[in-house]
């Protein structure tokens, strides 16, 4: 999968765990209402979207879907 796929499920994935359709790929998780439970949410369908572990603390080091698109797609899918 592409960082730019990776990218383009995240900004889904973080539409919907954080219940804002207007979010995109620049949109902070912690500045739309994120938390440590939707951060769970968000790195569970993640894994399940990707087949890949992806540590939670990746969410909060990483908050916008592009940022932490680079670092899945960098560290975990192609590393």
């Amino acid at each position: 999968m592409s960082a730019g796929a990776v990218t383009e499920l995240l900004v889904g994935i973080y539409r919907e765990a954080l219940g804002a359709p207007g979010l995109d790929e620049q949109s902070d998780f912690y500045e739309n209402g994120g938390d440590s439970l939707t951060a769970f949410q968000v790195t569970a369908r993640l894994q399940d979207a990707l087949g890949v572990d992806v540590p939670v603390a990746l969410v909060f080091a990483y908050p916008t879907p592009a940022d932490l698109a680079d670092v899945v797609h960098t560290d975990l899918i192609e590393g």
